[in-house]
């Protein structure tokens, strides 16, 4: 035989790539939730973008220049466009525009549509206004624009008459200087005082001829601001991208949203994600994953999916080629917390699948606190087994020489030895009866297949590990945590045992739950000793129950028969025949 791999392969990145991705779509309410905020989000965005229009015009500024054609003077130092875009969004513009306009508002409400932007190396200015109709939106660009062109004409004219008014009374000063100094001299012999005087004279007039010039220069400039290269019009549509854009972007937006909350919330959840978790939390294969609704029953009958009687021998198989539980055949089945419904029917099809391949096999309920097996399994009273004599018998407690014999139908029969409520539950799991019951398989070609109750309700599980040392943990992956699963697995190492696999599966939906739910109902009145069965009534039952099962083609032609199993409204309550195996 070959050795199963027991420690998790880890998967590559694609691998987890993929499955994460898979495993964000189990949170379909989140991502439908994200993608409805995104459609709502653009419905509104579509609307109130429905009705705005938005004109558009620029502005080239100059400064005032000698000579503009002079390649040496540089327009890019002598304007500043941060400060230019500055002074075309404040309130001095908005004053005016506002006049130009007669607007009745307020100067902020008239700025609040105003974007002024510069592209970038040019000393170009972008005026652009949005409104509720193209005619004002053109309107109120314009009017911004002139305003701003006048604002600055202004503070450019204001600028040169304060220079042009200090530069005339210096004139003024120098021209008084010089004709008092011309008298002077007028007065004076010649001589070498006056040659001095006259030194200075000149050099007034040297003066006087400076200042004039610059006053030229000051009257010549041209003091436009700069030039409207375009002019804002009534645009002849709106500028929102319409509600079908919107509602595709909406969409998109929404879909990211939600992947991104399923993602935090998939990061966040203490549920194992994929199988893969689950092996890595217990450290072992997953040696099986059930379809959904496979642990509602105990055995598949000709109703149900074959898929479920096969990935059942899947499991056995797989088990069956792991050298540790060749050697020993000893199988212990539990489940994590809560119902133990999905172990009992885990275990009752794997005991079926062994007795399938010709194994001798004992099913062994040691749920001793509330065993149901014996009512919901169809079994028949059998031979007193090598691991009880009459005097254990007579001291009572569990196991006791009750032993039983299933009918898998075409699989075969398999022993039970169904479990019965005690006082003291681990003395009873403990004493030498049960060592001897699970050494049965050491016998040649015998198996043994022990139901104990969830671990972490109850240590009764850890109690027989010493002697049922390969454990299989059945679980529901959407309702265990990972801590749960990497407890267990420190748990059952720490008493000695060994994880041989997992099995995970998904529960059924309400009906499947109802007929479970009734399923316990039945077997706790039968393993009660509940009243006996009309004859007529068993009769009829057992002519159902020795209906044909269904026959199933196999690709290569052969022919198989599904696992069997029993329904709620099939199941019997007290139909324990007294006979020999």
């Amino acid at each position: 035989m070959t050795h199963t791999h027991v420690n998790a392969v880890e998967d590559d990145e694609p691998e987890l790539l993929r499955d994460q991705f898979r495993q964000l779509l189990r949170y379909r309410a989140i991502i439908g939730a994200g993608i409805g905020i995104g459609l709502l989000g653009g419905v509104w965005f579509g609307v109130s973008n429905a009705d705005t229009y938005v004109a558009t015009s620029q502005v080239v500024l100059r400064a005032p220049v000698n000579d503009p054609f002079n390649p040496s003077i540089s327009q890019d130092k002598t304007l500043n466009m941060g400060s230019e875009r500055q002074t075309a969004l404040s309130s001095s513009v908005a004053e005016r525009a506002a006049q130009k306009l007669g607007w009745t508002g307020t100067l902020g409400k008239l700025q609040k549509d105003l974007q002024v932007t510069n592209p970038p190396q040019s000393q170009v200015l972008q005026f652009t206004y949005t409104a509720d109709t193209p005619q004002a939106a053109a309107d109120r660009a314009n009017a911004v624009t002139r305003a701003y062109l006048d604002l600055r004409q202004k503070q450019w004219t204001d600028l040169r008459a304060t220079m042009l008014a200090g530069q005339q009374k210096q004139l003024d000063e120098v021209a008084k200087k010089h004709d008092e100094k011309t008298k002077e001299l007028d007065r004076m012999p010649d001589g070498a005082a006056r040659d001095a005087e006259y030194g200075v004279k000149t050099n007034l007039l040297n003066r006087i001829n400076e200042l004039d010039a610059r006053i030229s220069q000051l009257k010549a400039l041209d003091m436009s601001p700069g030039t409207i290269i375009r002019t804002a019009s009534a645009p002849g549509y709106s500028d929102g991208p319409g509600l079908p854009m919107s509602l595709g972007l909406g969409a998109l937006v929404g879909v990211a949203l939600g992947l991104l909350a399923a993602w935090v919330r998939l990061v966040f959840d203490p549920a194992p994600r994929s199988a893969g978790d689950v092996a890595r939390a217990v450290r072992a294969p997953v040696l099986g994953t059930l379809p959904r609704g496979a642990t509602d029953v105990l055995l598949a009958d000709e109703h149900t999916d074959a898929r479920i009687a096969e990935e059942y021998r899947s499991v056995a198989f797989r088990l069956a080629y792991d050298q540790r539980f060749a050697d020993r055949r000893r199988l212990l089945v539990v489940a994590p917390r809560g119902s133990n419904d999905a172990a009992v029917a885990v275990a009752s099809h794997l005991a079926a699948s062994f007795a399938e391949t010709g194994k001798d096999v004992l099913l062994v309920e040691a749920d001793l606190r509330d065993p149901t097996l014996a009512g919901r399994l169809r079994a028949h009273a059998a031979t007193a087994p090598r691991w009880s004599s009459p005097a254990e018998t007579e001291e009572g407690g569990w196991p006791t020489r009750r032993r039983l014999t299933v009918d898998a139908g075409e699989s075969g029969s398999f022993g039970l030895v169904p479990g019965e409520r005690v006082r003291n539950v681990a003395r009873a799991l403990t004493a030498p009866r049960v060592t001897r019951m699970i050494a049965e398989a050491d016998s040649p070609n015998s198996t043994v297949v022990v139901l104990a109750p969830p671990v972490l309700n109850y240590a009764d599980a850890l109690a027989l590990v010493d002697r049922v040392d390969g454990v299989l943990i059945v679980c529901d992956p959407r309702g265990v945590h990972r801590t749960d699963l990497q407890r267990i697995r420190e748990l059952i190492a720490g008493a000695g045992g060994t994880v041989l696999g997992a099995v995970v599966h998904t529960p059924g939906g309400r009906r499947a739950a109802k007929r479970s739910a009734a399923t316990r109902s039945i077997g706790r009145r039968g393993s009660g000793g509940g009243r006996s069965r009309l004859p007529a009534q068993a009769d009829a039952e057992s002519e159902e129950f020795a209906a044909e099962p269904e026959q199933i083609i196999l690709g290569d032609g052969s022919d198989t028969v599904a696992l069997r199993s029993l329904r709620a409204e099939n199941l019997r309550t007290g139909d324990i025949r007294a006979g020999d195996r």
